[in-house]
C-alpha cells in the first residue's frame, strides 16, 4: 500500500537549504500575488541557480525560504510545484526525521487523489 504524508504545516521543507526551482508560469502568478511586477519580483526574490541553468527561490542566510514569515508561507496559494509536491512526489531518505507529515497508508487510487488534491497533478 502507498503511503500518503498528510502535511501538517511544521514549515521544516521551507526551513533547510536547497534550490526551489520556478517556472515563468510560477513567476507570473507570485509576482501578480505579491503584487509586483515580474522584473521587480526576479530581482528581489530570484537567483541562478548553481548550474546556471534556471531561476531559482532566493534563501535567507540560515537556509529557510525567503517567503517564510512567522512560520507561515507567504505565498502559500501560489507556492512553487516543487513545494507542493513535498513529500508525497519527492522526498530524500531519512527526511521524516525534520518533516512531521503523518505517514498515512492508502489502496492506490485512494492515494492518487490524495496526492492529486495536494499538489494539483493528476497521476495515471
Amino acid at each position: 500500500m502507498p503511503i500518503f504524508w498528510e502535511c501538517d504545516r511544521c514549515t521544516a521543507c521551507c526551513r533547510w537549504p536547497g534550490q526551489v526551482k520556478v517556472t515563468e508560469d510560477e513567476i507570473r502568478r507570485i509576482a501578480s500575488h505579491l503584487g509586483l511586477l515580474e522584473a521587480d519580483f526576479i530581482q528581489q526574490y530570484l537567483r541562478l541557480s548553481t548550474d546556471r541553468t534556471r531561476l531559482i527561490l532566493e534563501d535567507r542566510e540560515d537556509g529557510a525560504c525567503v517567503f517564510l514569515e512567522n512560520g507561515n508561507c507567504r505565498i502559500q496559494p501560489v507556492k512553487p510545484q516543487q513545494c507542493r509536491d513535498f513529500p508525497n512526489l519527492w522526498n530524500f531518505p531519512g527526511f521524516e526525521t525534520q518533516c512531521q507529515a503523518k505517514p498515512i497508508h492508502l489502496n492506490p487510487d485512494v492515494w492518487r487523489e490524495r496526492v492529486r488534491e495536494a499538489t494539483g497533478r493528476e497521476l495515471p
